[in-house]
């Protein structure tokens, strides 16, 4: 499937093709599993456990710069499976 085969249908998330397809979700869905992340959480009464695995993509990268989890607030955090650098764009919406 590539990106010019949803015939206009995949530029918005909400118009689904005559095959009743909705394109965006699609992508979504592949660019995750492409990723090859797992990630997991468990929420206590009062404490949170995350768990993800931790690729660095290029050896020539600093181990330790690389991180899935980001603080939002003083009690709220996200974890990130797919694409960091989309992540690093919902932290700032955030």
């Amino acid at each position: 499937m590539s990106r010019g085969s949803g015939g206009g249908y995949d530029r918005h998330i909400t118009i689904f093709s005559p095959e009743g397809r909705l394109y965006q979700v699609e992508y979504a869905f592949k660019a995750v599993k492409a990723a090859g992340i797992t990630s997991v959480g468990v929420r206590g009464k009062d404490s949170v456990c995350v768990v993800t695995q931790k690729k660095v993509p290029d050896k020539l990268l600093d181990q330790t710069s690389v991180s899935h989890l980001f603080p939002i607030t003083k009690y709220l955090g996200l974890l990130a499976t797919g694409m960091t650098a989309d992540a690093r764009t919902l932290v700032q919406q955030a």
